[in-house]
């Protein structure tokens, strides 16, 4: 069977399918409240990718407790006063025909207490951060916040939500060997390092409607995280069949793994090789050409994800199908530019802090 067009649409388990094969990353861009509500300009960034073409549409990583907070400006789905933004957000998502999505997210050792009033807390206590170890029933109590969250983002008019198990934030703190030393069930094997992840989707499928989607981000190679056993991971997710699609954010898609054992091939070769069953499998890393798009759908993704070139280009799904050989604009680019592009203040000044992304940083 020869591999889809990135304008092919996309049929999940759960949920509406996607109109062509590419979703908008869910990139920080510190432009909410400071009590985490929703801003204009969060809004309007957000609402030009939808209308730029991208099937689906993710929010930023969105906190689940107030004490999760890492980033200035970050969106909040903690609490209920946050649902009269996110359903303005979700229905104009809706409106230009991509499917919705918030990725809910809790920092742990991450956390910036700056922000947040409190000391960073983790699966276990980090002396290099300041983390203190959470309780058995402070886990539970995690567990429960992320399925509030999930109900919230329900209530919103979202179409589902993306956990957030990548990057050295909680989940992926519990996920890792290195940051999790625990020594009850959510410590040890891969299995129990898992338990807050799958005890969190069971959460969701228990409290969420039927139709509700449900996927996940997951990393491999940093923070502890090995390539074996995040490809374990990623295969037992998928056949468990209780999600919809899963984001491998690979940092390059197709780069070599940093681990020698692995490195007879492309990183995205060690997960398009895994059966998936009926879940969806998305990658994301340094897909800034048409031709790196489509590469990624031959080798076996069902979508991509796209980021920095998302960023510079609202509208890129367009771009392509108009230019089958569109490339993203080199860089630097000017603050004008990305303002044009539908970035707020305080997203082009975090992007001047890139090196070599914007012009007169």
């Amino acid at each position: 069977m020869s591999a889809p067009s990135a304008f092919e649409p996309l049929t999940f388990t759960r949920g509406p399918s996607m109109a062509n094969r590419f979703m908008l990353a869910p990139l920080t861009n510190l432009q909410s409240h400071a009590d985490g509500r929703l801003s204009d300009d969060e809004f309007n960034w957000l609402q030009m990718r939808a209308a730029g073409g991208f099937g689906l549409t993710m929010t930023c990583a969105a906190h689940v407790q107030a004490g999760g907070q890492g980033f200035a400006g970050q969106l909040g789905i903690f609490g209920d006063g946050h649902i009269e933004g996110l359903a303005r957000l979700a229905g104009a998502i809706r409106s230009h025909g991509s499917i919705a999505v918030a990725q809910l997210y809790h920092g742990g050792m991450r956390a910036n207490p700056s922000l947040t009033g409190s000391a960073p807390v983790s699966p276990s206590a980090d002396e290099e951060t300041g983390a203190r170890a959470l309780s058995n029933d402070e886990v539970r109590t995690l567990i429960d916040d992320f399925v509030a969250a999930a109900v919230r983002a329900e209530h919103a008019g979202f179409d589902g939500v993306e956990l957030h198990g990548a990057h050295g934030y909680i989940i992926c703190q519990f996920l890792s060997a290195e940051l999790n030393r625990r020594d009850d069930e959510y410590g040890g094997t891969l299995e129990n390092r898992a338990r807050v992840l799958r005890e969190i989707i069971a959460g969701i499928r228990a409290r969420c409607g039927a139709d509700f989607s449900v996927g996940v981000r997951l990393s491999p190679e940093r923070f502890g995280i090995t390539l074996g056993e995040s490809t374990e991971l990623a295969a037992a997710l998928m056949q468990e069949d209780q999600i919809d699609y899963l984001d491998m954010s690979l940092w390059d898609v197709f780069k070599a793994p940093g681990e020698q054992a692995f490195s007879d091939k492309p990183l995205i070769q060690h997960f398009a090789a895994l059966d998936r069953g009926n879940v969806r499998l998305g990658v994301a890393g340094k897909l800034k050409t048409a031709a790196a798009v489509q590469r990624c759908l031959d080798e076996g993704a069902d979508f991509v994800l796209l980021g920095r070139a998302a960023i510079l280009h609202h509208d890129f799904p367009k771009l392509m199908r108009e230019t089958p050989g569109f490339e993203a604009l080199a860089l630097p680019v000017t603050r004008d530019y990305l303002r044009n592009e539908g970035l707020g203040p305080a997203f082009v000044d975090y992007m001047s802090t890139w090196r070599g992304f914007v012009a007169d940083a």
